[in-house]
């Protein structure tokens, strides 16, 4: 196999500096020292909390409903509980929601929920408002928790009894009731947990730093690709059909 040195010569110096480029990459030299990966992860995450907010129009969707009472029973328990998980988060649940108004009554993991439909899907709205601004302290100090880790699991609760009332209102054929606790959980409860703590950025602010990453990442793609062709032509691979001889 004959060397191609310039082939070769151009493979090499693009994947060096290939390999120069991914050490700045990993490099802690952006933001608030974060290395590449880390600052576009970043940067992605705000820009998909900014992309997530639709509390306002969930409260819309829930005026309908307003004065509308609701009387249920759910089972809080789940299969991974250790003994007396379930009880605790039966209290939790509890606390949640006599907090908003509601009436509970419990027993072990079954919890009996009376009150106003459209006045427990607000509160769970406004609480998630709170998480979706990062405001922690409002959680802690509504319902006298005192650390994130219980300010996070008792916001969770909200979760856990609206999926459960979901799928009784389900079996109750309840369909409006249902989806529109769907929606809260979708809209509002899911992603104010999901990215508390992650300042939301609109992608209309940051369209040039965006559109920059995913050239770059297209860019560096291609580097990559045209460096080790030009290596292995320059080696003498070649992906080129070879002549065929003809018989004199």
């Amino acid at each position: 196999m004959a060397v191609d040195k310039k082939h070769l010569s151009m493979g090499l110096t693009l994947l060096i500096s290939f390999i120069g480029v991914l050490i700045l990459i990993f490099a802690p030299i952006y933001g608030e020292g974060l290395n590449g990966l880390e600052y576009s992860d970043e940067l992605f995450n705000k820009l998909a909390k900014g992309s997530a907010y639709f509390i306002p129009k969930v409260t819309k969707d829930i005026e309908k409903f307003k004065g509308k009472p609701f009387d249920v029973t759910i089972d809080v328990k789940k299969a991974t509980d250790k003994p007396g998980e379930g009880e605790k988060r039966a209290e939790n649940v509890k606390k949640l929601y006599t907090t908003n108004g509601a009436q509970v009554e419990v027993n072990g993991t079954k919890v009996h929920i009376t009150g106003d439909f459209a006045a427990i899907l607000l509160a769970a709205l406004e609480d998630s408002q709170q998480m979706y601004n990062n405001n922690g302290d409002y959680i802690k100090n509504k319902y006298g928790v005192t650390d994130d880790d219980k300010m996070k699991q008792m916001f969770r609760q909200w979760h856990n009894s609206l999926s459960a009332i979901s799928k009784k209102f389900t079996l109750e054929k309840k369909v409006n009731e249902s989806n529109i606790i769907k929606t809260v959980l979708t809209k509002a409860i899911e992603p104010a947990y999901n990215f508390y703590g992650i300042k939301a950025e609109k992608v209309s602010e940051k369209a040039g730093v965006l559109t920059g990453l995913l050239a770059f990442y297209v860019l560096y793609t291609v580097w990559y690709g045209f460096g080790m062709l030009y290596l292995f032509e320059g080696l003498g691979f070649s992906t080129k059909k070879a002549k065929v001889k003809k018989e004199v």
